[in-house]
């Protein structure tokens, strides 16, 4: 391809940019996803983004409609044909990797694997055939429009979705739970992105609209992510660095090793500090109503984490910021010894950062964290405790600790 990737990167507006446009739409048509036809042509994904779908009106910006295009004549269509269908059962045949296939036919190699996996008729695990006008049939079979949604063909699956939406459970958390608690029930299975469409487009709204502020964002539409926020500085006081941690905190395999961080409230005037034990995902959260000085921060965490047995006191991993500057008479009144991230660097706390981002749907930025009381802090903690979690195969924390602790003994 001419521009992988494109060397003029300035920007050149939407005349200027024909051939590429063609380009970026011919490989759409062969089966490559936006973001790899983006990445062939040379082009960033919002701008395939608005050629596809048009743009909204914005401020000293008007609406953008989607691009117009004649579709390419000699070049394949967005769908399989008969004719390319029987000629993927003749290669096949012959012992032709899907790789090669999808050279010869001009298409994408995703698009020949998914063809085969849904479309063949199947036997045993290792007796299946594809029979290209079967399979024909079925691909024509699902393609046809309009279809039933899922919610408006089953109230029954609406309302237990409904249900757990109100207890602030998570679309994937909801699509696996279904398939624990229901195993019997196929009719009751369906996709998270299923549950985010009905939240999220109009005209599809089986699902309460009210509902996408159970979700953790309270958006009700996706947005990019953004950088994350850069860490304190570091400060003077001795410190043991994160790469002298014991193995057994890296891998997780023994409880009692924590992460820690503060999540802070509105003009930087409150904050909550947050424990999160690796191996479980157990959480505790720690009530800072006035400040968070290095005194005031030795004193709540020490008080918090003497609360817990002796096998879950290890360690505790925090980042640079000014609040540990005590660090050391923090681990000398409890015998836990602390281990600091390197700067800016809040991925080597990644359990405790992806809680922070969870605890934000109980206490959002911009607000006063300090109207909170220690029973609220217990009650939200006790409730993602008692969430499913898919990093533990949908155990909760808090049974995954029990085991932990269980198999210790």
């Amino acid at each position: 391809m001419d521009f992988e990737i494109r060397k003029d990167r300035r920007p050149q507006g939407r005349k200027k940019l024909t051939r590429e446009r063609a380009a970026y739409f011919r490989l759409m048509d062969q089966g490559y996803s936006s973001r790899e036809a983006c990445r062939i042509v040379g082009i960033d994904r919002r701008t395939g983004k608005k050629w596809r779908n048009g743009s909204n009106a914005t401020k000293g910006r008007k609406a953008a409609p989607p691009v117009t295009r004649e579709p390419s004549p000699s070049g394949p269509s967005r769908y399989l044909g008969e004719a390319e269908r029987i000629h993927i059962a003749d290669r096949i045949r012959e012992g032709a990797s899907q790789r090669t296939i999808a050279g010869e036919l001009g298409r994408h190699p995703s698009t020949i694997s998914r063809e085969v996996r849904r479309n063949r008729t199947e036997g045993t695990r290792d007796d299946w055939c594809y029979r290209p006008h079967a399979a024909h049939a079925r691909a024509a079979v699902r393609r046809a429009r309009p279809k039933t949604r899922k919610f408006e063909a089953s109230p029954e699956l609406r309302d237990i979705v409904q249900s757990w939406l109100e207890m602030k459970w998570s679309p994937e958390q909801i699509s696996q739970m279904l398939r624990v608690r229901f195993p019997d029930r196929p009719d009751l299975r369906v996709c998270h992105e299923t549950i985010y469409k009905a939240l999220y487009v109009q005209g599809r709204g089986e699902l309460r609209r009210e509902l996408v502020r159970a979700l953790r964002t309270g958006r009700a539409h996706r947005k990019p992510r953004r950088q994350a926020q850069q860490r304190q500085p570091r400060y003077a006081a001795p410190m043991v660095m994160i790469s002298e941690r014991p193995a057994e905190a890296a891998d997780r395999a023994v409880p009692g090793h924590w992460e820690g961080d503060l999540i802070i409230g509105r003009k930087q005037t409150s904050q909550i500090g947050t424990l999160v034990e690796r191996a479980s995902r157990y959480v505790l959260l720690v009530h800072l109503p006035d400040d968070r000085t290095a005194e005031t921060m030795r004193d709540a965490l020490a008080a918090t984490i003497q609360t817990l047995p002796t096998e879950l006191r290890r360690s505790l991993t925090w980042d640079q910021g000014s609040e540990m500057g005590l660090h050391h008479q923090f681990s000398m009144a409890t015998d836990m010894p602390v281990y600091f991230c390197d700067p800016h660097s809040p991925w080597q706390r990644g359990s405790n950062e992806n809680t922070n981002g969870l605890l934000r749907q109980y206490f959002p930025k911009g607000t006063d964290l300090s109207v909170h009381t220690p029973q609220d802090l217990e009650a939200v903690a006790a409730e993602l405790n008692s969430r499913p979690r898919k990093t533990l195969g949908w155990d909760t924390p808090a049974e995954r600790l029990a085991k932990l602790l269980a198999e210790a003994s």
